[in-house]
């Protein structure tokens, strides 16, 4: 999924301070459009701009596509990360230029690597009556940031941990000792989706090294004994060997995420990181050339095969120099 926001903000990222919960309230966002779906952003903000090295969580729907319009997402770029696509409901078409094509349903990952940089598209399938799930970004560290771009997509098995059920997409469970998770990552992380029964109370065994977030998809949850309605971002500091996680009189579905402070500064702009001003300009020129006027597959995002229309303009740029800061 792309950033669609006319004016997106720069955003630099870097490990942001928390000794309890913090609760991050989401703001809504358009993907376009009077009739467009619109998504709930809890990643970034100037509360919180990264989890572990997450750095980006939209959560969207349920949503009825009839009102809607669903997903309708041209392609567009990426540079300098991974984007993690995972569903409640629906059905996602993507297309991308290393020449993917893969439908994502709920119980399944897709897992993109934008690396140096592609381009790609998503679409709400002809038969998605309701789409509900959530679009997730991952920064590359300095070192990685330039592979070449890939696609994976992988069926996630559910697995039983106390009262509680787990689907882990990325990563592992800190009690999974021997786990390499389902698909690549380049910084330890956790990613998964948890289901608790109405009055149960999860006592997990975590990574003491790992920030944690948990975003309630329904609820609400209580994150060691905070609140969290649904549709919020709990964010708790690295240092803690177990999470507490409970749910009251309703069911809890929720999305735990979990990983290292990246320990970098990013710069990101739009659908772009990168480390310095300079750069992202760069990015966004090739962009417009390349792809936006000539349509050429020849530079760096190359082009999405069995796409009929136009990829998606860049934005303006800001009137000051975006800089790096500590």
């Amino acid at each position: 999924m792309s950033n669609l926001e006319a004016e997106p903000a720069e955003l630099v990222c870097d490990d942001g301070p928390g000794a309890g919960i913090q609760v991050l309230e989401p703001r809504e966002v358009p993907l376009g459009g009077p009739r467009a779906m619109t998504v709930r952003r809890t990643l970034p903000q100037r509360a919180r701009s990264m989890i572990g090295a997450w750095c980006f969580v939209d959560h969207y729907g349920p949503d009825d596509v009839a009102e809607s319009g669903g997903m309708l997402v041209p392609p567009h770029p990426h540079t300098g990360l991974q984007t993690v696509t995972w569903l409640f409901e629906g059905e996602v078409e993507h297309r991308d230029s290393t020449g993917a094509h893969q439908l994502v349903r709920p119980g399944e990952v897709n897992l993109m690597t934008a690396g140096s940089g592609i381009q790609h598209s998503e679409v709400s399938t002809p038969p998605t009556r309701r789409l509900h799930g959530a679009q997730l970004w991952v920064a590359l560290p300095d070192r990685d940031r330039h592979v070449a771009p890939f696609f994976e997509h992988a069926a996630i098995a559910p697995v039983t941990v106390g009262p509680a059920t787990l689907r882990v997409f990325v990563g592992r469970l800190a009690t999974d000792a021997e786990g390499s998770g389902p698909v690549t990552i380049y910084t330890r992380l956790l990613g998964a989706q948890l289901d608790l029964p109405a009055g149960a109370t999860l006592d997990l065994p975590v990574d003491p090294a790992f920030e944690h977030g948990l975003l309630v998809d329904a609820g609400p949850a209580h994150l060691e004994g905070t609140e969290l309605p649904a549709a919020h971002l709990g964010s708790a500091p690295a240092g803690r060997s177990r999470l507490r996680i409970a749910a009251g009189e309703h069911p809890v579905r929720a999305l735990l995420l979990g990983g290292e402070p990246l320990g970098e500064p990013i710069v990101m702009w739009w659908n772009f990181i990168g480390r310095e001003h300079d750069e992202i300009v760069r990015f966004r020129a090739e962009w417009q050339a390349d792809v936006v006027e000539l349509g050429t597959a020849t530079g760096r995002f190359g082009i999405v095969e069995g796409w009929d229309g136009r990829a998606l303009p860049a934005p303006v740029m800001p009137d000051v120099r975006l800089r790096p800061r500590d």
